[in-house]
C-alpha cells in the first residue's frame, strides 16, 4: 500500500441531538465570508451511532444539487464521520455483492473498488476507501438508479432515452429495454423512467412518472400518473402512483417510495399481476433513496422544488402534519412504520437522490477520479 494518503475527513463527536457544522472542502479563510444562506449544517438522532455499531454498517447517500457522494460512518470518538467526495451530478448507486460501489454521474458510470485490506487504515482512520478503476464515458443521459446484473454489467435507467441501458465499448449505451408505450428510442424524455429493482441479477420492475409517449408529457401526470412495470413481462403492475421512485425487492417484496405523497409502501400483487400500493410510513419530504437492512429502511428526504412540483398531495399531507420538508436520511423501523434514527441537513443543500447501505464497514471513504489524491494513491499486486 502506497504512503500517500488522502486528505482526513471531518469528524464530528455526538452528544445528543447536536448539530454538526458545515465539513465543507473550502478553506478557513473562504468560511470567514461564507455568506449566511450557503451555510450547511448537520444533525443525527441520539441513538444513530450506536444503531451503526449495532448494525456494523454505515451508509452513503448522493446529491446532485451540492456535486457530493457523501459516507456516514462512525470516528474513534464515538461520533458522526462525515466524509464527502466531489464528483460530476452523482445520481443512483448501488453496492454489489463483491463489495464494488457503482454510481451513475454527470456523464459517466463509474466504478469503485474499496482498495484496503480488512487490516489496513488510511490516516488511521477510513477502513474503507473506494477508488474508481472504471470509468464509462456515455456522454449526459440523465441517468438515474444503477444495478449490477449476473454477468456483472452495470444497468442503469438512460432516462434521457426512456429505456434501460448498459454500458458498450464503442456507444455512449447500449439498450436492454424500453416500456412498450414507448414507441421509438429517442432523445426525449417522455415518460421520466427513473427508478429500478433488480432480482436475482436481472432487472425486475422499473418506476415511471407516466406513461406518456410525447416529449416532457410526465410533467402534466405528476399528480397521479405514476407507474410501476414488470420489465419481464413488459405489463403495468401498478398505477395511480405520484412520482414514484427508488423501487426496491426486500424479502421477495416490492418496496418503493412514492414520493409526491411522502410515503414509504409495498406493492402488493396479486395472481393476476395486478397490484395496489400499501403504504407503510409517512416522511416530511420528496422520497428518494431506498436501501434496506435487516427490519430497517433507509430512506433519503429532499425538500420539494415547488415551482416544479406543486401542487402534489405532499403539500397537504406537510400541512396535516403541522411539518416543514426535510433534507437527510431517516430510518424507518418496518414494523412499526416509525422513524427510529436519523441525519439531517439544514441549509443550501436542500435535494438528495439515492442512498445505499455499507456492510461490515465502520469509516468509509471515497477519492475522486480528477484529484490529486487520485493520482498520487498508488496500490499494486505483487502476484
Amino acid at each position: 500500500m502506497s504512503e500517500n494518503k488522502p486528505p482526513q475527513a471531518q469528524q464530528y463527536n455526538q452528544s445528543d441531538t447536536e448539530s454538526l457544522e458545515n465539513p465543507s472542502a473550502e478553506t478557513a479563510a473562504a468560511q470567514d465570508v461564507e455568506k449566511p444562506e450557503d451555510k450547511v449544517e448537520y444533525s443525527v438522532s441520539n441513538g444513530l451511532v450506536g444503531r451503526l455499531a449495532q448494525l456494523n454498517i454505515s451508509f452513503a447517500f448522493t446529491s446532485y444539487q451540492s456535486g457530493l457522494l457523501y459516507f456516514i460512518g462512525r470516528n474513534q470518538q464515538n461520533g458522526i464521520n462525515i466524509h464527502q467526495a466531489a464528483l460530476p451530478k452523482p445520481m443512483g448507486i448501488c453496492m454489489g455483492e463483491n463489495g464494488e460501489l457503482t454510481m451513475t454521474g454527470g456523464y459517466q458510470i463509474m466504478r469503485f473498488r474499496n482498495i484496503l485490506e480488512p487490516e489496513q487504515r488510511i490516516n488511521n482512520t477510513f477502513d474503507a476507501c473506494f477508488v474508481p478503476r472504471t470509468v464509462h464515458v456515455t456522454g449526459h443521459l440523465d441517468a438515474h438508479d444503477v444495478g449490477i446484473d449476473s454477468e456483472g454489467r452495470p444497468v442503469f435507467v438512460n432516462t434521457r432515452f426512456n429505456c434501460l441501458a448498459t454500458v458498450s465499448p464503442r456507444h455512449s449505451f447500449k439498450m436492454l429495454w424500453k416500456p412498450p408505450f414507448i414507441s421509438a428510442l429517442v432523445d426525449e424524455d417522455r415518460c421520466h423512467l427513473n427508478g429500478l429493482a433488480m432480482e436475482g441479477g436481472k432487472p425486475k420492475y422499473v418506476t415511471a412518472v407516466s406513461r406518456s409517449n410525447t416529449i416532457d408529457g410526465w410533467r402534466d401526470r405528476r399528480a397521479d400518473g405514476g407507474i410501476v412495470i414488470d420489465v419481464q413481462s413488459n405489463q403495468i403492475v401498478c398505477a395511480g402512483l405520484s412520482m414514484p421512485h427508488s423501487p426496491r425487492m426486500h424479502n421477495g417484496e416490492l418496496w418503493l417510495l412514492n414520493s409526491g405523497t411522502g410515503e414509504l409502501g409495498m406493492v402488493e400483487i396479486d395472481k393476476h399481476g395486478k397490484g395496489k400500493f400499501v403504504a407503510k410510513a409517512f416522511c416530511p419530504g420528496f422520497l428518494r433513496g431506498l436501501a434496506f437492512h435487516g427490519n430497517f429502511a433507509f430512506i433519503g428526504l429532499s425538500k420539494p422544488r415547488y415551482k416544479r412540483f406543486e401542487g402534489l398531495a405532499l403539500d397537504q399531507k406537510l400541512k396535516d402534519a403541522d411539518s416543514e420538508p426535510w433534507c437527510g436520511v431517516q430510518i424507518i423501523d418496518l414494523e412499526t412504520g416509525s422513524c427510529v434514527d436519523w441525519f439531517r441537513i439544514d441549509g443550501k443543500i436542500a435535494e438528495l437522490y439515492d442512498l445505499e447501505v455499507i456492510p461490515g464497514v465502520v469509516t468509509p471513504m471515497a477519492v475522486p477520479p480528477e484529484s490529486k489524491e487520485a493520482a498520487s494513491l498508488v496500490t499494486y499486486s505483487d502476484l
